[in-house]
């Protein structure tokens, strides 16, 4: 369920005021560090047109409530779904719904999530579909790269920039790590799994034994979004270690060895077994 507690107030205001002025643009594209207050937003403005509430959109109306959980006909979300990328596969439904009309409202909206993730292939499709807007249809691409969205596409769509001093530093930090927005929502208990990294790291360092005994606890039952999480931790506090002297050798070590343990992730060795080498190679 999408909370539009979370949309952007600013681009609110400014959606809002476009709405009441018939001045909303058949494309956008929201350029958001984190997405989710990008996401938020886009569904904001399809509770904009349809909602039946008073104050509108109130997120509580039999619409508002269909869009917020996805079950609208009028709106249709792109999203990666654990792929890699998004393909032309997913750009296609939408090129045959442009030909049909708004099931309920008076527009469709089609928002499409990590549009940077686009390929070649669906950035091209979704190109074409840019250029028909024949039917009542608004597009809204939200992207942490803006840079990476084709300049013919950047070109079609009215831009919104939101405020990156509102988002999460270290959400940043992870998405640029190459975790996905979904894997951050899963770190539910991040400053405790964070602690008990730093402590791993401490007897790494100190080649106590009891890493080993740590290791097991940390590696128990882990997903993969935690999984990265740790990996993440040791690495950031190898990288802080290289800047000091006295510990650059031992950090540099720890850092390479870290790159292995990537490496065996990658080839579907247990995570396990990764920090049991960490440790035994350390």
């Amino acid at each position: 369920m999408i909370d539009l507690k979370k949309a952007d107030q600013h681009q609110i205001t400014f959606l809002n005021d476009a709405y009441q002025n018939k001045k909303i643009a058949h494309a956008y594209l929201f350029v958001d560090p984190i997405q989710e207050s990008g996401i938020a937003t886009a569904y904001w403005l399809a509770c904009r047109f349809m909602c039946t509430g008073e104050k509108k959109p109130d997120g509580q109306c039999n619409n508002c409530q269909r869009i917020l959980s996805g079950n609208h006909p009028d709106v249709f979300l792109v999203k990666l779904d654990g792929k890699q990328s998004l393909s032309i596969e997913q750009i296609r439904p939408l090129k045959a719904e442009l030909a049909k009309s708004p099931v309920e409202g008076t527009h469709r909206f089609f928002i499409i999530e990590n549009a940077e993730k686009l390929t070649l292939a669906a950035n091209n499709a979704l190109l074409n579909l840019l250029e028909e807007p024949v039917a009542p249809v608004v597009t809204i691409l939200v992207t942490n790269n803006e840079s990476k969205i084709l300049p013919t596409v950047r070109s079609r769509t009215q831009i919104l920039h939101f405020e990156e001093e509102v988002q999460d530093n270290r959400a940043l930090e992870l998405l640029e790590y190459g975790l996905s927005n979904e894997e951050i929502a899963d770190l539910t208990n991040s400053e405790k799994l964070e602690q008990e990294t730093k402590y791993l790291y401490q007897e790494i360092k100190e080649k106590d034994n009891f890493a080993l005994v740590r290791v097991h606890h940390l590696a128990e039952n882990k997903s993969s979004a935690e999984q990265k999480f740790i990996l993440f931790i040791l690495k950031k506090l190898a990288l802080t270690d290289l800047e000091q002297d006295l510990t650059r050798q031992s950090a540099a070590r720890i850092l390479d060895l870290l790159v292995h343990c990537d490496q065996m992730r990658a080839s579907n060795v247990s995570f396990r077994n990764c920090l049991d080498y960490l440790v035994l190679k350390y």
